[in-house]
């Protein structure tokens, strides 16, 4: 579940870029000053989508350390002490929103 979450966080496109945009910036006056929604592929819009419900399955209480340890990374001990949590208890956290995101992606 875990692993399926991270993939349609990477296919949305949601990580923060870390490089410069290369491509050509806009012009001229009436330009708009970033990308058009329309820029995006369906791909990408329907990953963003399976995202968001993913998040909404797990519930506001579990999302925040599902997404700091799935999708930026950090270690549970961090996201913990990040979040204002007890040791030891983001681990069970995480089960359980990996559980409802688990039913969310059918998975299992």
């Amino acid at each position: 579940a875990g692993e399926q979450l991270r993939h349609d966080y990477e296919r949305a496109l949601l990580s923060p870029h870390v490089t410069m945009h290369w491509s050509a910036g806009p012009s001229g006056k009436n330009k708009r000053s970033s990308a058009a929604p329309e820029a995006a592929t369906h791909g990408q819009i329907a990953a963003k989508l399976r995202f968001d419900g993913a998040i909404a399955a797990a519930g506001s209480g579990l999302a925040d350390i599902l997404w700091r340890v799935v999708c930026a990374g950090d270690s549970t001990p961090i996201a913990e002490k990040a979040l204002g949590w007890p040791t030891r208890s983001g681990r069970l956290v995480l089960s359980l929103a990996l559980d409802r995101v688990a039913d969310y992606y059918q998975i299992g």
